[in-house]
Order: structure tokens, then sequence, then C-alpha cells
């Protein structure tokens, strides 16, 4: 993907509205990491998918400034409700005051604190799940949710080309690394599920429940 390509893609799509391109530029301003924010091309593809899976309930592991939250409930129907986890409580207020002011306020729900003992306790059903969280835990979040997930429900997992360092054999390999690695071969062998990697942004594997 050169520059130019990006440039002619972000040209031809929707517009990503006034309230996401502004909470891009705070993220860019104010955060640090903020390549972590999902951005323009990565939030209308998640709108989209939630456009075309149409859940009722959807669960968001990693919220950081809340662009993909966002992004994810402007594709729900009337009624939907996103419900998503981030645990540096540091970007607590930045979250709430962002969404507030958003399109979607009364679809978003923040919960700040643990995933691993969050989610349990939130014992509800999901029809998606955007995992985008700590790389180190994505397979023990998997395992997590799973059961959470409504048959013929969707787990969308982000970076799971990881800068594509997953392919760089014979390096020393980091924790974040090895538990993309470690997720990805684990997927790949889960026959209770289907999955395909869109070499997208950092890479985005699709997981549909059987």
């Amino acid at each position: 993907m050169t520059e130019e390509l990006e440039d002619y893609i972000l040209a031809h799509i929707d517009e990503e509205g006034e309230f996401l391109k502004n909470l891009d530029r705070e993220t860019h301003l104010y955060h640090l990491r903020p390549r972590m924010c999902s951005g323009h091309l990565q939030g209308r593809l998640l709108k989209m998918f939630v456009r075309m899976i149409r859940p009722q309930r959807i669960l968001e592991l990693g919220t950081f400034t809340g662009y993909s939250a966002v992004s994810l409930a402007e594709g729900l129907a009337e009624g939907g409700e996103l419900h998503t986890i981030e645990i540096d409580d540091e970007l607590e207020d930045f979250i709430r005051e962002h969404f507030a002011k958003s399109p979607v306020a009364e679809k978003l729900h923040l919960h700040v604190g643990d995933a691993r003992e969050l989610i349990p306790q939130l014992n509800m059903k999901f029809d998606l799940v955007f995992m985008d969280a700590n790389k180190r835990e994505y397979t023990e979040y998997y395992n997590l949710v799973f059961d959470y997930v409504t048959p013929g429900g969707f787990i969308i997992a982000d970076n799971t080309l990881w800068d594509g360092k997953v392919v760089d054999y014979g390096k020393k390999l980091d924790a974040q690394t090895e538990g993309i690695l470690n997720f990805n071969d684990f997927v790949k062998n889960d026959d209770r599920v289907e999955k395909v990697i869109l070499p997208i942004r950092d890479g985005l594997t699709l997981i549909r429940k059987k």
C-alpha cells in the first residue's frame, strides 16, 4: 500500500464525519501512540461490517480514545448497543467526554478495568466482538469471550499481521509478536470457527463462530 493508493482510497469512500475527524486530531495531539487510533479507512470498514453482520450487541476489547467504538456504533440499528472495555483508567475522562458528545452516545457503554474480570461480570451474549487490546493476551481473550458469542456471531481481531513481524523468521521476537503468532496459530487450528485474515492496515482477522 503506497501513500498515493491510500489517499485514492480515502477519496473514494464515505467521509469519516466531523466528530471522528476531530477525535482523530485530538488523539494525535494529546495522546501517546496515536497510531493505535483506527482512523478513517478502518473506521468505515468497521461500520460496514456492522451493517453486514447486523449485530444487536457488540463487545469491544481495548477502547483507547474511542474512535473504533464510535465507528462500530454508527453501524448499529436502532436499539443496538456497544460495550467497550478499557484497562487504562487515565483515558477514562477523555473517553467519557467524547462519547457524551458523539452522535451515537446512547449506544455506547464504557467499562474501565481488566477485561478478564469484567467480561464474566457483564454476563451478556454478543453478536460481534472486536479485539484490539493487549496482543500478549489475545488467545486468553479469545477463549474468554468465545462462550459469550452467539452461534453465527463474529470475532474481529485487529493487528494480526503486526507490522509484518509475523514473518520475521529467525529474528528474536518480542512478547507482543509472540502473542499474535500464538493467537493466529490457535485460531487456524480451531475447528469451531471459520476464519480469514484481511491484509488491511495492520491485519484484520474475521472469525465466524459456527
